[in-house]
């Protein structure tokens, strides 16, 4: 087996507590347009899905019209309150200055939201100028696609193989496992819920941690089992 030697974070819920702020704005404006769910159903089960494809799902299953109503809506709520209010992840700033592996940002949200909330957090600097956004390859490339996460291991010059993805939503560790990679799961957002390690697990991720301080030990893990 190929030894880890790069790194791919996803940003939402991994990097900054985002991920709940999204939720919560998103819950609220689906029940005002008369579909009903939870923070925690939506954080379940389409945590890591871009927002036209939630509503797709929702307008065949609800019978509903939903996204000429929400969709520009949405992203405009986000691209507001979203960089005001998200902060770092607890511990990632330590972890990000000791961690000497290559690495990048593969995210589904637009370029502009992502570089200016890890702007705002301090953790611009240590990916800059390799961050990405699966809107910039084209319609439909979006999570669960394998897309991104291998646009972004061809831009650091890595094999899949040789790549380490840190992910908090089944999605995307759907769409890193499609590319060939390993994954390790992380649950210490704050939209975090009962199941949230085991969804991670059967989805295909090597292993979770809770606490970012723990992920160079978790990818110590994996370079250890690659090399014996």
């Amino acid at each position: 087996m190929t030894e880890i030697k790069s790194v791919i974070f996803d940003c939402d819920g991994v990097l900054v507590d985002s991920e709940i702020i999204g939720i919560k704005i998103e819950v609220e404006l689906l029940h005002g347009a008369g579909c009903e769910i939870s923070v925690e159903q939506l954080a379940e089960r389409f945590s890591g899905m871009s927002w036209k494809d939630i509503l797709l799902i929702l307008e065949k299953e609800r019978g509903l019209s939903l996204m000429d109503l929400l969709l520009d809506r949405t992203e405009a709520e986000l691209d507001v309150r979203i960089p005001a209010e998200a902060r770092a992840i607890d511990g990632v700033l330590a972890v990000l200055q000791e961690l000497r592996y290559p690495r990048c940002v593969c995210s589904n949200t637009k370029l502009s939201r992502v570089e200016e909330v890890l702007t705002n957090v301090g953790l611009k600097e240590f990916f800059a100028p390799n961050i990405y956004s699966a809107k910039d390859l084209g319609e439909g490339r979006s999570k669960p696609k394998p897309d991104i996460f291998l646009f972004g291991a061809q831009q650091m010059g890595f094999d899949p193989s040789q790549t380490v993805v840190i992910e908090d939503s089944v999605h995307g560790v759907h769409a890193a496992r499609a590319a060939g990679m390993q994954v390790i799961g992380f649950t210490g957002g704050s939209h975090t819920y009962r199941d949230h390690s085991e969804n991670l697990l059967e989805g295909g991720a090597r292993s979770t941690i809770s606490d970012m301080r723990d992920l160079p030990a978790a990818i110590g893990a994996i370079t250890s089992l690659h090399r014996g």
